[in-house]
């Protein structure tokens, strides 16, 4: 990993280019695209409910859905949803992401196998990656998450998401073999 200390104390990171590849997220299409329709119930009832979602790696895969409002979105119901969705054979982190304006975003994270986080770095990425081949965001766009605001870079096509934010310690222990 490239990473820089910045003037200001904050550390910038080269977090690769993004994959949006679905074989190589992994995740079942049959072809590439920027938003895909995935459905989260049985339709037992007569109807079906679908979710439209981007599918992003960073090294890891992320789905992204768009959300009116974050604070209110359903990320303990829809997120275990899609983390095991069939189409994820790996399963999947799934963003859920509030565009304020197209420089700042607000985003909540249901990383696979751990529930909703406080931050998520490579969840950012994705959620940033999938707005802007949305044309909702611009190549800087402020992440607001809930346990702290990431600054993210990306010009497009193959060049690498730069992401820039704080470097804390948040645990100090040791482990006697």
């Amino acid at each position: 990993i490239e990473a820089q200390l910045q003037k200001d104390g904050n550390i910038t990171v080269n977090m690769g280019a993004p994959i949006l590849q679905p074989d190589r997220i992994p995740f079942e299409a049959d072809r590439p695209g920027i938003r895909y329709e995935l459905a989260v119930s049985d339709g037992l009832c007569g109807s079906a409910e679908k979710v439209c979602i981007s599918a992003v790696s960073m090294g890891n895969p992320h789905a992204v859905l768009v959300v009116d409002d974050v604070d209110n979105a359903p990320v303990n119901k829809l997120g275990p949803i899609i983390e095991s969705h069939s189409r994820f054979p790996n399963r999947v982190n799934v963003g859920f992401m509030q565009v304020i304006d197209r420089t700042h975003v607000k985003l909540r994270v249901f990383e696979r196998g751990v529930g909703e986080t406080r931050a998520c770095g490579t969840g950012a990425c994705a959620a940033m990656v999938a707005g802007r081949l949305q044309g909702i965001v611009d190549q800087d766009v402020e992440v607001e998450l809930p346990g702290g605001t990431l600054q993210l870079s990306w010009k497009g096509d193959n060049a690498p998401v730069y992401m820039t934010g704080p470097a804390n310690r948040v645990y100090e222990g040791r482990l006697h073999i």
